[in-house]
């Protein structure tokens, strides 16, 4: 199977009036049962998530990832540190899972994300999220400015993702000529 990978591709749809969803897709070039036991992991977030977000997982590790199961972290949001508290909703190894936001910064945040099987034996990982801002059609002021921060986040994730399941092409080293005599 080839070492390649798709672009990102990060996108968004307005729903209603202050409601959006963010969509973003990301292909690895590793089977379902490789890729998934890695989101499984609630400790790998802090590696996919910037660093300047200073995500910490406040929940003890390791976490029995399940349906019910509550997540506690912080994360820093333009300076000011806030507490997230996630319930994995629904579970469904290897296939899907949702997560969503029981306390923290959004109205609403519910993730899902998916993993299909592609037909070179990679892993197509979905990744869709509904999100609400607070503080109703006076919060949409902040959409723009969330939306650009969203995607960047998504960005490193998937750079970072990347780090893990694609293995960099061996560089060809310049063959070297010979000298006659």
């Amino acid at each position: 199977m080839p070492e390649t990978m798709t672009k990102p591709d990060v996108t968004f749809d307005r729903v209603d009036g202050t409601t959006w969803t963010l969509r973003a897709s990301q292909t690895l070039p590793r089977s379902r049962d490789t890729v998934f036991p890695f989101f499984a992991d609630a400790a790998n977030l802090e590696r996919i998530t910037p660093a300047e977000m200073g995500f910490e997982i406040l929940t003890p590790t390791p976490i029995d990832m399940r349906a019910g199961r509550l997540i506690d972290y912080h994360i820093r949001l333009y300076g000011l540190r806030l507490r997230w508290r996630t319930l994995i909703s629904v579970w469904k190894p290897p296939f899907e899972f949702i997560d969503v936001q029981v306390h923290g910064p959004y109205a609403e945040w519910v993730h899902r994300h998916r993993f299909t099987p592609t037909a070179n034996g990679g892993t197509l990982v979905d990744d869709e999220v509904r999100f609400r801002l607070p503080l109703g059609r006076l919060g949409t002021i902040a959409v723009p400015l969330v939306k650009r921060q969203l995607r960047r986040i998504f960005t490193y994730r998937y750079e970072a993702i990347a780090s893990v399941f694609v293995t960099p092409q061996p560089r060809s080293t310049p063959s070297r000529r010979r000298s006659a005599g």
